[in-house]
């Protein structure tokens, strides 16, 4: 039981030992440690702080980053809109221009065929007469090839014919 039970001499040296310890420490080694570890609690600090100030810029850019792409979607939109306006009023002179054309081209047919209809008819009108003076000549020639029916039709017409 003699180990358990400590003496009041090794009491008294283990608590002086202690003290010179821990003046000692006070003296040379604290300061250097608690300027380390103050060292140490301003950098995380620091570094907080750093951060802190990081992720508010990236914020705000991020913020801009989406009021940029709002602005170049609204930009977009609009050309877009723009592009289709100027598509439609292409289409829309194009569909203009085709049906001007198109009725120019009826109209040219029209003329085209009234022409060629009046010169049809002017040859068949022709045709027709020439045909008609070979049918009366032929016919003619036949009845004048009696004499007696020459007679006949030369007295018929003198009494149509008065003498006034």
């Amino acid at each position: 039981m003699d180990l358990v039970t400590p003496h009041l001499g090794l009491v008294v040296w283990t608590t002086l030992c202690f003290a010179i310890l821990l003046f000692i420490l006070g003296k040379y080694a604290w300061k250097p440690i608690l300027a380390a570890v103050s060292e140490r609690e301003q950098s995380i600090e620091s570094a907080l702080a750093k951060a802190e100030a990081v992720r508010e810029e990236m914020a705000r850019l991020t913020s801009e980053n989406e009021a940029l792409l709002k602005q170049a979607r609204a930009e977009r939109d609009g050309i877009l809109a723009e592009a289709t306006k100027v598509k439609n009023q292409i289409i829309a002179d194009a569909k203009e221009a085709a049906q001007k054309e198109g009725t120019r081209q009826i109209e040219l047919a029209r003329l085209e065929i009234n022409n060629q209809k009046a010169i049809a008819m002017a040859d068949v009108k022709n045709q027709v007469a020439t045909l008609s003076i070979d049918i009366a000549e032929k016919i003619l020639r036949k009845q004048f090839e009696d004499q007696k029916k020459q007679d006949e039709l030369v007295k018929d017409l003198l009494k149509g014919v008065s003498l006034s």
